[in-house]
């Protein structure tokens, strides 16, 4: 059975380290189709590495798979939301 709460511990704190390097990698140059491919491999290497501390090395093809629909997902999330957020929320700043 999933459990949710394990599930919200770990990956909304994720979610936000990957949102805070992509940030900062908008700060160091990094824009356009480079700034989504980096979030999203950003979101693989992190999610792959989530579940391979949370349940040790995957055995078999659909431990593989799952992990890597799981960093997949959280890269996705991470590159959809900004950019969601690049086109629809006010700019500010100079």
């Amino acid at each position: 059975m999933l459990d949710y709460s394990q599930l919200l511990v770990g990956v909304v704190p994720l979610v936000a380290v990957i949102f805070g390097l992509v940030e900062f990698s908008k700060s160091l140059g990094l824009k356009g189709n480079a700034l989504t491919i980096f979030s999203l491999v950003l979101g693989l290497a992190f999610g792959m590495a989530y579940k391979i501390a949370e349940t040790g090395v995957p055995v078999g093809f659909a431990s593989w798979f799952a992990a890597v629909v799981f960093g997949l997902a959280l890269g996705l999330v991470a590159s959809g939301f900004y950019d969601f957020a690049d086109k629809r929320l006010p700019k500010t700043g100079p």
